[in-house]
C-alpha cells in the first residue's frame, strides 16, 4: 500500500533506526513498537536505512527486510523513504525496486562512497539512475561520511528531472543550505530537509520544509512540536524547545570518544527507555558497555520524563 505524499514533502521524517538482534537479525518486535511510537507522536513520515539506520552496516537481506516489515507495521500511514545509496548502482536500482514493491513513498540516495566523484560525474550518475528508479528520488548530501558535497548548481542541474523531488542535507552548515534553498527557489514543490536536529528551528524559520531528525526516535513529540512552532513563527517556543534539544545533543550524543557516539548513544536511550529491546550496534561498532549506558542513564533522567514521554 503506497502512501503517495503531496510535494514538497514537509514536517518531521525521523531517520529510524535499525533495532538488530546480532548483525543478521532484525528484530521485528522492536520495530513494531518503535513504528507505533513514532506514530502516537505526530510524525509526518518515516525514513529507513540512513545513516542512523546503520544501512552499510547491514547485508542486503536485511535491509530488504527492513523496507519490507517497515512498509508492512506502516500499513500506508505514514509515507515511507527508503534510503539506496550504494557504491554500485545496480544494487541502488534493486532497493528502490524493492521499495516500491513494498509501497514505499520515495527513496533517498546520497552519492557513492569510497571512489570521490566531481561535480560533472556527480550530475551524470544522478542522470543515468534517477530514470531507472520507480519512485520520487530525495538527495542526500552527507559529506563527513562520502567525501564529496552537491554543489548547489549541481543539485539544480539534477533537479532539472522532476522525479528529484528533494534534499536532504546533514552537512551542518547552515549557509550552504541557505545558498541550496536559494538556488533551487524556481522548485517551490522541491523538499529542502535537514538532518541536525540542532538547526532544525532556524532552518524552518527561514524557510527549510522540516527535518529528518534522529532524536525524533526517543521523543518525537519534542521534534515536531519544534517544527509546528518553528512554521508558525512562534519564537519563544522555538527558543524554549531549542533548549531541550540541545540538551539532549550534548548529553546523549556525547557519551564515548568516537564518530560512533551519536549512534550508540541514541540506541542506548532507546533501549533504556523501551522502545527497542536491545541497542545491538551492527560491526563493525559495539554497543556501550555499562559505565557509558549508566551515563546515558543519567543524562535522561535528567530529562523531564513520564512514562517514556518528554513532558513539554
Amino acid at each position: 500500500m503506497e502512501n503517495k505524499f503531496k510535494s514538497p514533502l514537509c514536517g518531521i521524517i525521523p531517520p529510524l533506526v535499525t533495532p538488530l538482534k546480532d548483525n543478521e537479525t532484525l528484530d521485528i518486535e522492536s520495530l513494531e513498537r518503535l513504528i507505533e511510537h513514532l506514530i502516537a507522536g505526530g510524525v509526518h513520515g518515516l525514513f529507513i536505512l540512513g545513516t542512523t539506520g546503520e544501512e552499510q552496516s547491514l547485508s542486503y537481506r536485511v535491509r530488504k527486510q527492513m523496507i519490507e516489515e517497515t512498509c508492512r507495521i506502516n500499513q500506508g500511514r505514514l509515507p515511507v523513504l527508503a534510503c539506496i545509496t550504494d557504491t554500485s548502482i545496480i544494487e541502488s536500482i534493486n532497493l528502490a525496486n524493492i521499495a516500491a514493491d513494498c509501497g514505499a513513498s520515495g527513496v533517498v540516495s546520497a552519492p557513492p562512497y569510497y571512489f570521490a566523484t566531481g561535480q560533472p560525474e556527480l550530475a551524470q550518475f544522478y542522470e543515468e539512475l534517477v530514470p531507472q528508479l520507480p519512485l520520487p528520488v530525495f538527495l542526500y548530501n552527507m559529506p563527513s561520511h562520502v567525501k564529496v558535497s552537491f554543489a548547489p548548481s549541481t543539485i539544480h542541474r539534477i533537479a532539472q528531472n522532476q522525479q528529484v523531488v528533494g534534499f536532504k542535507d546533514s552537512s551542518a552548515n547552515a549557509v550552504y543550505f541557505q545558498s541550496v534553498m536559494h538556488t533551487m527557489k524556481d522548485r517551490p514543490d522541491f523538499a529542502m530537509l535537514v538532518g541536525p536536529e540542532e538547526i532544525t528551528g532556524e532552518c524552518v524559520l527561514l524557510g527549510g520544509h522540516g527535518g529528518i531528525n534522529g532524536g525524533a526516535n526517543m521523543f518525537p513529540e519534542l521534534y515536531v512540536g519544534m517544527y509546528n512552532a518553528a512554521k508558525a513563527g512562534n519564537l519563544p517556543e522555538v527558543l524554549r524547545l531549542q533548549q531541550y534539544i540541545m540538551q539532549i545533543s550534548s548529553s546523549i550524543y556525547t557519551v564515548g570518544q568516537h564518530g560512533s557516539s551519536y549512534l550508540k548513544g541514541l540506541k542506548c536511550a532507546l533501549s533504556i527507555l523501551g522502545v527497542i529491546n536491545d541497542d545491538f550496534v551492527a560491526s563493525p561498532f559495539y554497543k556501550f558497555h555499562a559505565p557509558e549506558r549508566e551515563k546515558i542513564r543519567q543524562a535522561l533522567e535528567r530529562l523531564p520524563i513520564e512514562n517514556g514521554k518528554l513532558i513539554l
